[in-house]
């Protein structure tokens, strides 16, 4: 099961519970979409400390969205996930490597607070381009 949970308008916060099936990543990827249609960035967060397993199709259809979005990597800015299980640490590790444009993170079973305020943590914007003029164009005296 997936379960949203209270966030800041740019991040997704779901806890994953038990087995996933397809319609768990069919709500997931919804509840994705909707903060991208919303934000310009966004974080994610994932509580998968009560995670079991997942079905064929979820498994399919999350390699699929995760595909789907390939172009698009750069809108994701960080995804933190909060686990105690040796493995799913070792998958998210990998992933991290292999993501571009993501930062990925782990968090134990005690760190809720400061994974959900990592993944809400945007980059600050570029700063503007400097405004150039003509050399002389400021001093009216120069002719």
């Amino acid at each position: 099961m997936i379960d949203q949970l209270p966030s800041a308008a740019h991040v997704v916060a779901l806890r994953v519970s038990g087995t996933i099936t397809g319609d768990d990543i069919d709500r997931a990827t919804g509840m994705v979409e909707s903060a991208l249609d919303r934000e310009a960035r966004i974080g994610l967060y994932a509580d998968m400390m009560d995670f079991t397993d997942m079905t064929a199709e979820a498994f399919v259809k999350d390699l699929r969205y995760g595909l789907s979005k390939l172009g698009e990597w750069g809108r994701f800015h960080r995804a933190a996930v909060m686990t105690d299980k040796e493995w799913l640490r070792a998958i998210v590790r990998l992933e991290s490597h292999l993501i571009p444009h993501v930062e990925i993170r782990v968090f134990g079973k005690n760190e809720r607070e400061a994974a959900l305020a990592w993944a809400s943590g945007l980059p600050a914007p570029a700063p503007a381009a400097p405004v150039l003029s003509p050399v002389g164009a400021d001093d009216p005296g120069e002719s």
